[in-house]
């Protein structure tokens, strides 16, 4: 038999090509049957890749149509930058030259991000290391970055992308920015309003043209998410003030040629007044039409308030679940006399089907076991839905803590229509903290701490902290573990292990000191939704260190009860917290009850604290805040209360403008000893920090205090109150709470050691 050669081959650069190609008769050869197939020219690509893309196998006939498939299809991979193919005695052969991939990204230059964030950025467009590379993809690249720039409001921000091969067809990539300087918003207008002043509209945004602590706020940086927020809240500003046709007609923001200042523009309509004249209901109501008016909100006769109409119809929907009706639809209609200025509202409501919640699915906890979750949850599967237990249940898990965002969906099920599903979805948040840190005062001089907690150790919601102080006159060590659910039923057990030794008198010279080594075993019933009950036992033992300068009612106590005490406290607490935050609240009531009874050991004693906190908003930038406190101790069968048990004043925490644990009753050495009975009364007015807008991480107060302690036998009398108001910082800085107050004492007696500035980490008063 003649041997036959049929020769072809195909270079394509671009897909244009391709079908160019494969539409070119010239190129063409005649259909044979293909023998074997061999690929050339792979380096990391496997060859199964190279078979399973192309459209023929070994045995098949070969044509023109299924050569300029098999490019295409190469191509289509995305891995290589040239594809051919030859045919050499009916010997089908692929050759393939590969894209590098990309060994290595880096950045020069970018101060604004941390890299790990663009790497994120361009991981998202296709370009990471191990990936194919090409130029399209270096481009979009580019763009990419520049608009998280601009998303940073700097608009002058220039990308320069250099690729340099390296060994084994690899390229590293070397993104150098040069980001300038960032815009800044020098005019910020309101057009067209008429009922407010144009101050007190830009007061309501969150962007404003700076001040001297933008640096901090970044406010007069241009976002336009934070537009479109501050365009919410001006149009809620007047719907909630009777402007029922108020509407932003258009929005106009323009930057400088030089890419540094940007002007905004807001022209507005704000249309009449109107007043409410009337609500009626309509609907299917399931016979509780008193039941729901009761909800009602809307106010005839004042007005217009949109506020309190999405109130009201939230306030059905809700209702309405709670007999089971997910699906529920109330709709505000609203009846408009423009003549009169006046409006009414006609409630329509349909209740739709009742449903039962067939499963809860829980997303977006990667760390946090689903258990943790689902135990909070009051909806329980294949019941009735209950918009009040499922309200419930998404509070109680968004109090876990552990949570930036909790939401949950009802989804129908289909070809159910009486059944949902609850989508739960919560993001994550860091629930574990290092600390170590240094402090040096002319008192203490150098202290070391080392702390760390995890409050939901390993996703099972347990917590556990280690707490290291090396202060001269406070050191200790503590070791603390939580588990919430210690049975199904969510009682808790704590367990504590500590060593102190501390030294309550900061008198110069002195080398005494109080040893306390203990452990605690405490549990916590839950009673209501709100509330938790906690009982549990300590056993401490309690070793005074004589030394120099060591109080004269140290000694008193040691000579009649011995220098080193056993106790076995029996420890009873309820707590209360409905506050909106811990770190920064604005509104919320926080109560919270401690008690010690020693009734069998060497120290007998009974001691109780209660606290009340409570934060009423005046508006979005001011608060009041009111904080009081009561302590009381009590020796038991003839002996006195415990020395080392005194509760004490003074200084941030009680009354500022004294120094810290400084008040109260002295013995004959003239040392403050503390007493057994405590008051402590605090008010503030929490207000926004000039230049900082409505950041609530920074904020000024000023404040009135009150607060002493008396001893065991001695009454408490409002006279023998310290008294001091002042104005202070408060800074949610990165290494926690920070306060700073300036005090000065009102009322003060001789002796009283006075300490105007004072700061602290971590206390709320």
């Amino acid at each position: 038999m003649k041997k036959q050669f049929n020769r072809f081959r195909v270079r394509t650069i671009s897909a244009l090509v391709v079908m160019a190609f494969a539409a070119n008769a010239a190129w063409a050869v005649n259909p044979f049957k293909v023998r074997d197939i061999r690929v050339e020219g792979l380096q990391r690509v496997e060859p199964g890749t190279i078979f399973a893309s192309l459209p023929f196998r070994v045995g098949d006939t070969y044509s023109d149509e299924q050569g300029s498939a098999a490019i295409r299809a190469l191509f289509a991979l995305g891995l290589f930058k040239d594809v051919r193919l030859e045919v050499n005695d009916d010997v089908l052969v692929v050759i393939v030259e590969e894209r590098p991939t990309v060994a290595d990204v880096d950045f020069v230059g970018a101060k604004e991000f941390d890299k790990d964030v663009l790497k994120k950025a361009l991981r998202e467009v296709g370009l990471a290391e191990g990936r194919p590379f090409d130029k399209a993809l270096a481009d979009r690249a580019e763009q990419e970055l520049k608009r998280q720039y601009i998303n940073k409001s700097l608009y002058g921000a220039e990308v320069v992308t250099t690729v340099t091969p390296v060994e084994r067809n690899r390229v590293n990539l070397t993104f150098t920015v040069t980001e300038g300087e960032p815009a800044k918003i020098k005019d910020l207008r309101i057009v067209g309003n008429k009922a407010f002043s144009e101050s007190t509209l830009r007061g309501l945004f969150d962007l404003d043209t700076g001040g001297w602590l933008s640096w901090y706020t970044k406010s007069d940086r241009y976002s336009r998410a934070k537009l479109n927020a501050d365009q919410e809240t001006l149009r809620s500003y007047y719907l909630a003030r009777g402007y029922l046709e108020f509407r932003i007609d258009s929005t106009q923001v323009s930057i400088s040629p030089n890419k540094q200042d940007i002007s905004i523009t807001i022209n507005v309509t704000e249309g009449e007044r109107y007043v409410v004249s009337g609500v009626k209901l309509e609907g299917n109501y399931l016979g509780k039409e008193d039941e729901f008016k009761s909800l009602v909100t809307i106010r005839p006769g004042e007005a217009y308030n949109a506020d309190e109409v999405a109130q009201t119809t939230k306030a059905f929907t809700d209702y309405f679940g709670n007999f089971g009706f997910a699906f529920a639809h109330v709709e505000a209609r609203p009846e408009i006399d423009r003549v009169n200025n006046r409006v009414a509202f006609v409630l329509q409501a349909d209740p739709s089907r009742r449903a039962y919640v067939r499963r809860v699915i829980i997303g977006g906890n990667n760390r946090t076991r689903d258990e943790v979750i689902r135990r909070e949850f009051r909806q329980f599967e294949s019941s009735w839905y209950d918009g009040d237990r499922i309200r419930l249940s998404r509070d109680r898990v968004d109090r876990l803590g552990y949570f930036k965002e909790v939401s949950v969906d009802t989804q129908e099920v289909p070809g159910a229509p009486d059944q949902v599903d609850l989508l739960v979805t919560v993001a994550e948040k860091p629930t574990g903290s290092l600390q170590l840190g240094a402090g040096f005062s002319s008192a203490e001089k150098l202290a070391l701490s080392f702390n760390i907690k995890q409050e939901n150790a390993f996703g099972s919601g347990n917590y556990l902290g280690i707490e290291v102080n090396t202060s001269k006159y406070n050191r200790a060590i503590i070791l603390s573990t939580t588990d919430p659910y210690f049975t199904a039923d969510g009682v808790s057990r704590t367990i504590d292990l500590y060593h102190r030794v501390s030294k309550p008198y900061q008198d110069m010279g002195g080398n005494y000191s109080l040893a306390t080594t203990g452990a605690g075993l405490r549990f916590g019933v839950p009673f209501t939704e709100v509330d938790r009950v906690y009982f549990g036992l300590n056993a401490e033992r309690t070793t005074i260190r004589p030394g120099t300068n060591i109080p004269a009612a140290y000694l008193a106590y040691a000579d009649k009860f011995g220098y080193s005490s056993a106790t076995f406290p029996l420890t009873l607490g309820w707590a209360r917290d409905d506050r909106d935050s811990t770190l920064a609240p604005t509104r919320g009531l926080y109560q919270r009850l401690g008690s010690e009874w020693a009734a069998f050991g060497d120290a007998r004693y009974v001691k109780a604290n209660y606290q009340y906190q409570q934060y009423i908003p005046l508006n979005k930038q001011f608060t009041i805040a009111l904080n009081g406190e009561l302590g009381l101790g009590k020796g038991l069968n003839g002996k006195s209360f415990p020395v080392f048990k005194n509760f004490y004043s003074g200084g941030l925490g009680s009354v500022r403008g004294f120094e810290q644990g400084t008040l109260g009753p002295r013995d004959v050495t003239g040392f403050t000893i503390g007493g057994a009975k405590k008051v402590t009364l605090n008010a503030e007015i929490i207000a926004p920090f000039p230049g900082a807008g409505n950041d609530r991480t920074l904020r000024l107060f000023g404040f009135f205090d009150a607060g002493n302690v008396f001893g065991e036998n001695d009454p408490v009398r409002t006279q023998e109150l310290r008294t001091s108001v002042g104005v202070g910082l408060s800074w949610i800085s990165p290494v926690g709470p920070l306060r700073i107050a300036i005090a000065n004492p009102i009322r003060k007696f001789p002796g009283d050691r006075i300490q105007k500035l004072q700061f602290q980490i971590g206390t709320s008063f």
